[in-house]
């Protein structure tokens, strides 16, 4: 979401980490572009003005005119200037507040095709599998077809319990109706997902504020789409103006949004961005870090995010039964094809490689191409295709059987050919770093960079 954001700052900050001391003109012009790139991401005026008079208060002094890497100084003012504006330190990484006697209410608030009803399931699951809580969903949405079938499906997709349909019920009624079989049922959560429209309506706030004060929710997450830019700040300020919102949840951020309304959101409704959505997949839901996303932009990427992502998806005994073998120089195609589907399971190549510092300039390197996230899937359908035993000794996969593996797979034999080399050129890494001793780098493959205490097992 933010990369062409991110590519403006980095350039700009390119050519004043080149020269050897900044004058006052070095700056003001620095900002000029800074200026420009923010309100090219569509990031609200006043939050832009804010910004940049945050940045020239603090770069103009003397400790950075006079710093022995002025260029430096500056990118550090403008990441903490970023931080403030996204919502500041941990303050908007605290997640959702379930501090309050069970069963706790959340509200989803937001318009029609805003991805509500879809992030009602993914915090479902969220709190099921991470948080071990008994979450009960029900839907209050009686406008759209549909929509409360919707709900039951994903309830029974995230494995929690969805409140049976009883049709003819006004929302109000379904709603007390939820928080009685909560208590009765000792459920820790209960979450209430509300009808949305086309655009703001009164009808629409009418009907939330009701709900609202009749449930009286310790959380209102209003639900808002990336790809919306400054309607979905729009969104924002009104809701909050009529109600009131805890927290902002953000959907299709690996879209290509401009990034202006994350940006904008916490200084229009002074509400944190609590939750991230990238993806339809019901695990595709993250806690939104100020800092980190400040990281991100400026090019210094996201090793912790990516440290976690792996400990959530990485079998830990399977990593440590792959490195023994790696040790002993036994990695085979099987062992590949392992490795091939935990790193499936961290998310796309392209939001992995995004969390890494200086990810950018290496793709802009590649002549700006997008990765291909398909070639994991073809890699896994061609050693699939294979027998146990050419897995296991691939030296026996010579013409006519890399002629069949092809067929087998629906790929080329060339696309045969490069997952060959491109096994044989690991196995050979592995194989000298043995040699060299340095068996921990390879421990568990990428549960390497899992620190201690930190293992998912």
């Amino acid at each position: 979401m933010f990369e062409a954001l991110g590519n403006r700052l980095q350039g700009v900050f390119d050519r004043l980490r080149g020269r050897g001391a900044l004058s006052e003109a070095d700056v003001s012009d620095a900002l000029r572009e800074v200026r420009v790139a923010l309100l090219e991401a569509d990031v609200a005026l006043p939050v832009v003005k804010s910004i940049v008079e945050k940045v020239r208060e603090r770069a103009v002094g003397q400790e950075v005119i006079r710093s022995i890497q002025p260029g430096q100084q500056v990118v550090k003012i403008v990441h903490d200037a970023l931080v403030e504006a996204l919502g500041g330190g941990d303050e908007g990484a605290r997640g959702l507040d379930l501090n309050a006697p069970a069963p706790v209410p959340i509200l989803m608030v937001g318009l029609q095709g805003s991805g509500k009803t879809t992030t009602s399931g993914k915090i479902a699951q969220r709190l099921r599998a991470r948080d071990r809580k008994k979450v009960l969903l029900a839907s209050l949405d009686v406008h759209r077809p549909a929509a409360q079938l919707q709900l039951a499906q994903l309830a029974e997709r995230a494995e929690v319990t969805g409140l049976p349909i009883v049709q003819g019920q006004a929302p109000l009624q379904i709603a007390a109706r939820a928080m009685d079989v909560a208590r009765r049922e000792l459920f820790d959560v209960v979450i209430l997902d509300t009808a949305g429209r086309l655009s703001i309506d009164e009808a629409l706030m009418a009907e939330v504020a009701e709900v609202k004060a009749a449930v009286q929710p310790h959380e209102t997450l209003l639900v808002v789409d990336a790809m919306t830019g400054q309607d979905a700040v729009n969104t924002a300020r009104a809701f909050n103006e009529r109600m009131g919102i805890s927290g902002i949840v953000m959907t299709r951020v690996d879209g290509d949004a401009r990034g202006g309304a994350a940006l904008s959101m916490r200084a229009v409704t002074g509400a944190p961005i609590k939750l991230l959505g990238a993806g339809e997949k019901l695990d595709a839901l993250e806690d939104f870090h100020p800092d980190r996303i400040a990281n991100r932009i400026l090019g210094m990427g996201d090793i912790v995010s990516l440290v976690e992502r792996a400990a959530e998806t990485i079998d830990q005994a399977e990593a440590e039964k792959l490195a023994a073998r790696m040790q002993k120089g036994q990695f085979s195609l099987e062992d590949y094809a392992s490795q091939l589907k935990q790193i499936g399971k961290m998310g796309s190549l392209s939001g992995i490689m995004g969390m890494l510092p200086g990810a950018q300039k290496i793709k802009q390197q590649l002549g700006d191409a997008n990765i291909d996230q398909s070639i994991l899937k073809r890699q896994a359908a061609i050693i699939s295709s294979m027998t146990v035993r050419e897995r296991r000794a691939p030296e026996l996969i010579k013409a006519s059987r890399k002629r069949r593996i092809a067929a087998g797979s629906g790929v080329s034999v060339q696309d045969v050919n490069r997952l060959l080399k491109q096994f044989e050129d690991m196995r050979d890494m592995m194989k000298r770093m043995t040699k060299m001793g340095q068996k921990g780098l390879m421990r568990g493959g990428f549960a390497s960079l899992l620190p201690q205490g930190r293992r998912p097992f």
